[in-house]
């Protein structure tokens, strides 16, 4: 199956509002929140599949800070407690301060990783830049899980949105990890292309959602709506992207798949060039890349490639 996104253009595309800006690419190879090894290479095997160079010749600006050390999965679980909380955190206390060094310079963060736990690290260190924030959740499900409720599923890789809104019951070295406590509230949280809505099964989260089909409908739409409900009086935003969002048969790069229920690669592509776009947009995650479920000749990450470069540089 070929995996390579229809429309591709090698010539560079005229310069606008979203190619003036100053990109600042940062790997995370982690996989230490996740279900199991595999997402810490993701950045490397991007960075292999010519995301600088499609970047660049697409017309943007981009500064290549490197990747952060690399965490692989490993079992480390106490009773009562999500797997290697000591090993998750660890990642994300090391990435915060080189994102907050992105913004400081000027940038606009591109974080790749890696698993979905990095959201918790660009929201901090942009709270840490901006004062305040808003967050558009691009992603297969919420990740509203908390570990008193999951017992059988004990991975923080979806208990991030938990433990940004100090949700009860989540773990103290995540919720309090950031510059405050809690890093977000939740009428500034849009959860956007979702399929999966049984997360959230107290009603006790009452963000915006905006699940696949009405994402599908109108993708231009709803990113811009989605941008507007976010900031709420802010001035930044932030954008999460689980690339679990896709429909694993039509892109199989996720490390947990959606079946036949995800958004298309062009849909999302659509969505995130309108959400880049916006004035107050401040940084983005692409994570959860695992690149031994894709074909094995590359042209899974190559696809996503092309999927950032319509994303972040539209023709």
């Amino acid at each position: 199956m070929s995996t390579d996104m229809p429309g591709s253009d090698p010539t560079p595309s005229t310069p606008t509002a979203a190619t003036a800006r100053r990109w600042g690419l940062l790997g995370v190879p982690t996989s230490a929140a996740a279900h199991g090894p595999g997402l810490e290479k993701a950045p490397a095997a991007l960075r292999e599949a010519g995301l600088v160079e499609a970047l660049t010749d697409a017309g943007l600006a981009v500064s290549d800070h490197g990747d952060r050390p690399t965490a692989r999965w490993r079992s480390a679980r106490a009773p009562g407690r999500p797997n290697d909380v000591d090993g998750a955190v660890a990642v994300l206390r090391d990435a915060v301060p080189a994102i907050e060094a992105v913004l400081a310079s000027g940038e606009l963060p591109l974080v790749v990783g890696g698993d979905c736990t990095l959201a918790v690290a660009l929201v901090d260190a942009a709270v840490r830049t901006f004062g305040d924030v808003g967050l558009v959740y691009v992603d297969g499900g919420q990740d509203l899980m908390v570990p008193t409720e999951h017992p059988d599923e004990p991975i923080l890789d979806g208990m991030g949105v938990a433990h940004l809104l100090d949700l009860p019951g989540t773990v103290d070295e995540l919720a309090g990890l950031g510059v405050r406590r809690p890093l977000l509230t939740a009428e500034h949280v849009c959860f956007y292309g979702y399929a999966d809505a049984e997360e959230d099964t107290h009603g006790r989260v009452p963000s915006l959602r905006l699940p696949a089909d009405v994402v599908t409908a109108d993708p231009v739409g709803s990113a811009r709506g989605a941008a507007r409900a976010v900031l709420g009086g802010r001035e930044r935003f932030v954008v999460h992207v689980d690339v679990d969002v896709l429909d694993f048969f039509l892109l199989p790069a996720a490390d947990v798949p959606s079946f036949g229920r995800g958004l298309t690669p062009a849909t999302l592509a659509a969505a995130l060039a309108v959400l880049v776009a916006e004035p107050g947009f401040a940084g983005l995650t692409f994570v959860e890349h695992n690149p031994d479920h894709g074909a094995a000749d590359g042209s899974t990450t190559r696809a996503l490639v092309e999927l950032l470069r319509q994303a972040l540089a539209p023709r």
